[in-house]
């Protein structure tokens, strides 16, 4: 038989801060009210033991997956501790798509970089360095990215003028300011 609390577990720890309702936990599981609210009552239970770090409340009519209070020293320290941030070679590309030729939606980056980009863009929006700026004209009205104030500055740019120039074929002494920029911004991008 299938473990019921272990499902209800899973679908509030995916459901994040947004929690789930007891009539989608019902409607998922395919179960009466009843019986959902005995599977909650009964995780909760098992939660409460103390090595355990999660508790399960009841928000707005809506159940959510938290930590204990207990744990908020802990995750205040995880928070603040400095973590190596490296960005991947996807992501340095797609940046330096996004700092070229701004804005730009994502149909183009994939264009230009010949590779899907969706992981890069997630991981580029939450360290700051892009943003979204508009959306284009047309069907599907595309979200547009460009580059942020923070970027300017994690890479010591007055403005995008300051980007060495973009050419497709580099002489070398254009690669020489590339690879300069190129250290610049690997040193920079490890001190995020």
């Amino acid at each position: 038989m299938k473990n019921e609390q272990a499902i209800v577990e899973a679908l509030l720890y995916v459901s994040g801060e947004d929690g789930v309702t007891l009539e989608q936990l019902t409607e998922v599981l395919n179960m009466p009210e009843e019986h959902v609210l005995g599977v909650i009552e009964n995780l909760k239970k098992a939660l409460q033991n103390e090595a355990r770090g999660l508790m399960i409340t009841e928000v707005a009519g809506r159940y959510q997956l938290v930590t204990k209070k207990e744990m908020a020293t802990y995750i205040e320290r995880l928070i603040k501790a400095p973590r190596p941030a490296t960005l991947s070679q996807a992501a340095l590309e797609t940046l330096a798509v996004i700092a070229y030729k701004q804005p730009v939606s994502r149909a183009e980056i994939e264009e230009v970089r010949g590779v899907k980009s969706e992981k890069a863009l997630s991981t580029l929006m939450s360290k700051g360095l892009i943003k979204e700026v508009g959306r284009a004209e047309g069907t599907g009205r595309a979200i547009l990215y460009g580059v942020t104030e923070a970027f300017l500055t994690h890479f010591g740019l007055k403005s995008l003028n300051e980007l060495p120039e973009f050419s497709d074929r580099l002489d070398e002494s254009s690669m020489e300011e590339t690879d300069l920029f190129y250290e610049k911004f690997q040193q920079t991008v490890l001190e995020l």
